[in-house]
């Protein structure tokens, strides 16, 4: 498999983690967001949207969109499981994923962000209030959602863990104040003492700058 990623990448990341986890072979591609690459001819015949992540399969074909890689992901590889048994437990953890996936990670990636300063014309000051307070928005709502297990759902790893770290990261790399949410940060500490974790961190990657 080929991933098409860029170490900074949320999506990205959360698709290195699932992957490692799941201790599946693959190779990067890096594509640089900041120079642009993802808008070049080349990479938009691979994912016409021009986002990453992409995957492409061994047998060539390519899957698009962070959620729709993880979900095949888990249906073709099932061990290591990243959602508990039940349809209740599921859908605990799919809501925790959407608060990420929907109501966060949209309205502050690299793409809104630079549309706030390039053709709104708001100022750093006001781009980042923005960006804290949708951190801040879905953050309140997970730290509440979270109970005294070290991950976010229980003692295992599971998808919902998989979307959290990075976000973390996200908001940690933006000076989010993060001391109101204890138990985020405890999730965030233990899964970061995983291999798994490690090896998907931005700063683990061939193209860190």
């Amino acid at each position: 498999m080929t991933l098409y990623s860029y170490f900074r990448s949320s999506a990205a990341y959360r698709v290195r983690i699932a992957l490692n986890f799941k201790q599946i072979a693959y190779n990067i591609v890096a594509i640089n967001l900041v120079k642009n690459e993802q808008n070049s001819a080349e990479y938009r015949a691979i994912n016409s949207q021009g986002l990453l992540p992409s995957l492409r399969l061994e047998g060539g074909a390519v899957v698009t969109q962070s959620a729709a890689i993880l979900e095949w992901l888990e249906e073709s590889y099932p061990e290591h499981a990243l959602y508990p048994e039940g349809a209740i437990a599921k859908a605990h953890i799919r809501s925790l994923c959407n608060i990420i996936a929907c109501d966060i990670h949209p309205l502050n990636n690299l793409r809104v962000l630079r549309h706030l300063s390039s053709d709104i014309g708001v100022s750093d000051d006001e781009k980042l209030a923005w960006y804290h307070h949708w951190i801040d928005k879905g953050f309140t709502s997970i730290e509440n959602h979270l109970g005294s297990s070290p991950f976010a759902a229980g003692t295992e790893v599971t998808m919902a863990d998989i979307y959290l770290i990075p976000q973390v990261y996200n908001a940690l790399r933006f000076s989010q104040d993060m001391t109101k949410y204890p138990k985020i940060m405890r999730v965030f500490k233990a899964c970061n003492e995983l291999n798994a974790f490690k090896a998907a961190a931005p700063e683990s990657q061939t193209d860190a700058l």
